[in-house]
């Protein structure tokens, strides 16, 4: 993730972009915002997932985050599943909606120069602007940040994009697959014996969205210092690099490369998933992460089997990893003979860490997540109630707010209206022609 400080300039017209921002304090949200980041107008260009995360962040603490979307279109997340009934629809993509919470949405087209213009108009009132198009759109558009800046040097701008802003990988076509590849990530998921595995889902692009939420942050509070925005620059790739430090630093310091070890830890045991006896019809699982000494002698006894601390092959968990395979083949009918309730819960009342490998059902169900108000209930017009995860971190003075996803274009007469005084005939204009 890079910086780099704007310059001072005046207003002046720009280019011609093809996606815009606004901002505003309307619609979705109530009018009383006291939420920690409510002083602060975002404007999202985003689309799909790395960039939309990062707003819907910024706008669960309050900020005025504006959805800008292309006209009759919208965001390309809004035609990807899952959809209710299995019933494509624009307005109740699972993934958009999520994505998407607490803000407000105008549609604007960047393509045209009025269209443009418009943009400009709300850079000038903006705290910051996100985008994750393809390195060089936005400045062929018109919209880079030396333009936006000089309309407006207090903005602070993040970009994400696949490889950052320059480098020799700078123009490559990406997705999961290729970012977990190149970030060395890859290498290490899976069982020795097979290729390497990606992970599930976007975990990149959530990742990216993370540092770029840091970023913006970190830009912010430095404005508040010397009186200027800056330009946040933020690589996929280097974030996914940045989650893979563990690795990375055993190679820069011992030349030890880590091979992929399945559902192994590698170094230590038992740090794995053991089958175990079915319950309420389903198969049994749990996963144990006993590295600790202390930990594995308890372990044993647990299973009244500290005779195997006298094995030369199992007398503590680095000797154990080693010799894993005649180690499990020891301790598995113990595990046979438990389902995953009393084995977690016997090892968890002895300290020793043991978990259920939850599918999603018990995930939803689980009663720490609900003791801590995790799941949030939201309804929309179109996809009804759903409930969403909210933050892992919990403000005690200014909570996060947790509001619907906004409609295509919901508030776009509103938001001009109310921020530069654009009246009925100028809006039913610019709809005639497109542009909004």
């Amino acid at each position: 993730m890079r910086f780099r400080r704007s310059r001072a300039g005046g207003d002046q017209d720009a280019a011609r972009p093809r996606q815009g921002g606004a901002m505003a304090a309307v619609s979705n949200r109530g009018s009383q915002n006291t939420g920690a980041l409510s002083e602060l107008t975002v404007l999202d260009l985003s689309h799909h997932v790395a960039g939309a995360y990062c707003g819907k962040l910024l706008a669960a603490f309050g900020a005025d985050v504006i959805k800008v979307e292309a006209p009759g279109e919208g965001d390309g997340a809004r035609r990807v599943g899952p959809f209710p009934d299995g019933k494509p629809d624009p307005e109740a993509s699972a993934l958009y909606l999520y994505l998407n919470t607490g803000k407000k949405g105008i549609t604007l087209d960047l393509s045209s120069d009025e269209g443009a213009g418009v943009l400009r108009e709300l850079v000038a009132h903006a705290d910051a602007l996100i985008e994750n198009f393809a390195p060089g759109v936005m400045e062929s558009m018109g919209l880079d940040y030396a333009t936006l800046s000089a309309i407006n040097p207090r903005l602070v701008m993040a970009s994400i994009s696949n490889f950052g802003q320059d480098g020799p990988y700078r123009d490559y076509r990406a997705d999961t697959m290729v970012e977990m590849a190149l970030s060395g990530q890859m290498y290490v998921n899976g069982h020795p014996e097979r290729e390497p595995l990606s992970s599930t889902g976007y975990q990149p692009s959530y990742q990216s969205a993370l540092y770029a939420y840091s970023g913006i942050m970190a830009a912010l509070l430095a404005r508040d210092r010397d009186g200027h925005g800056q330009y946040v620059d933020i690589s996929i790739q280097e974030a996914m690099a940045s989650e893979h430090q563990f690795t990375l630093n055993g190679f820069t310091a011992s030349g030890s490369i880590r091979m992929r070890a399945g559902n192994r830890y590698g170094t230590v045991h038992p740090t794995t998933i053991y089958s175990c006896k079915a319950s309420n019809g389903r198969p049994g699982l749990v996963s144990l992460g006993i590295s600790d000494p202390t930990q594995y002698v308890l372990f044993l006894e647990l299973l009244d089997m500290s005779d195997l601390l006298e094995d030369p092959r199992f007398s503590n968990p680095q000797l154990c990893a080693r010799n894993s395979v005649e180690f499990d083949a020891l301790v598995r009918p113990w595990f046979m003979d438990h389902t995953a309730e009393e084995i977690v819960h016997a090892l968890q009342d002895n300290r020793i860490p043991a978990a259920f490998v939850n599918e999603v059902s018990d995930v939803l169900e689980d009663p720490q997540y609900e003791s801590r108000g995790f799941w949030k209930d939201v309804h929309h017009p179109v996809a009804g109630n759903h409930r969403y995860a909210s933050l892992p971190y919990h403000l005690a003075e200014a909570p996060p707010v947790y509001e619907r996803a906004n409609l295509l274009g919901e508030h776009t007469d509103q938001v001009l209206a109310e921020k530069l005084g654009y009246d009925g005939e100028r809006l039913a204009g610019l709809r005639e022609g497109g542009v909004i």
